[in-house]
């Protein structure tokens, strides 16, 4: 058994993998117990974005599926190990995004999103052995402000290319919370992790809990 610092206890034989270098998703999930170790999937996350467009996708079955290839690939190189993808995908209406590459696009999806609401749909997806044994989606709203361009080129020069990192071109847990005017949904959504499903999963299979193992 292994405690981590959320006070209750992972159970499984080995450490969870999380198929991601994400310090955000990290800490989501030590907060919570679980010490995760992690391990890039190094997928290629535009071309399989592409592919489901080109299907007519929704924004939410692209995150399902993004989260369920990190799962996989990395669970094939990690024999016995349980493995969490993760995603979120942006959408305004039907019409997803995913991470702005440069600021002068970041600033064009924050022009976007100003004045409007928007969807951060976040997806997780469990695997051992290259077999899926989750997959869960949860969704969060969020309507931005009105924002004029001196507003957001100033916002963008005060937090730089960290930016680049959020789907939304924004951080909602730091600077980025003063763009918003309404925030409804899960935090941990936001953050990028469906937190709830995930834990509701590893409580049914007795892989966290608190006290002994099966009490």
């Amino acid at each position: 058994m292994r405690k981590g610092d959320g006070g209750a206890t992972w159970r499984g034989e080995h450490r969870l993998i999380l198929a991601s270098r994400s310090a955000t998703r990290l800490e989501l999930l030590k907060s919570c117990g679980i010490d995760a170790e992690p391990i890039a999937a190094d997928i290629d996350e535009r071309a399989i974005e592409g592919e489901e467009r080109r299907r007519g996708a929704m924004p939410m079955v692209i995150a399902r599926r993004l989260a369920s290839e990190k799962a996989l690939v990395v669970s094939r190189r990690s024999p016995g190990r349980l493995v969490l993808g993760a995603d979120q995908v942006l959408a305004v209406e039907d019409r997803s995004f995913s991470k702005a590459a440069t600021l002068a696009e970041a600033a064009s999806r924050l022009v976007v999103l100003a004045g409007r609401c928007h969807r951060l749909i976040s997806a997780c997806a469990l695997a051992r052995d290259g077999i899926l044994v989750l997959e869960a989606v949860e969704t969060a709203e969020l309507r931005m402000r009105n924002l004029n361009k001196a507003e957001i080129d100033n916002y963008l020069e005060m937090v730089g290319d960290q930016v680049l990192a959020s789907v939304g071109a924004y951080q909602v847990e730091g600077l980025g919370r003063l763009l918003f005017e309404r925030i409804e949904g899960d935090h941990a959504v936001i953050l990028g992790l469906p937190l709830t499903s995930l834990l509701a999963y590893l409580l049914s299979v007795d892989l966290v809990g608190f006290g002994a193992h099966g009490s």
